[in-house]
């Protein structure tokens, strides 16, 4: 495991209520939630996974230039 520190954007919708969030350093990392509670328990998953996406990415092109 390895500590990772990011900063989050966590943005009130009024209109729709609750509140949204991303992570500007990963692309494509957003979610949203009802509560300030759930939107950072939701954005610390979404973070999770995308770091957990990339690292199964990098390994596979490591591999795919090994066999190559």
């Amino acid at each position: 495991d390895v500590a990772v520190v990011l900063t989050g954007i966590v943005r009130a919708e009024p209109d729709a209520g609750g509140y949204s969030a991303s992570i500007p350093a990963l692309p494509g990392c957003h979610t949203q939630g009802e509560t300030l509670d759930e939107v950072r328990a939701n954005l610390r998953e979404a973070a999770e996974g995308w770091l957990a996406v990339a690292h199964d990415d990098a390994l596979a092109r490591g591999a795919a230039e090994e066999s190559a």
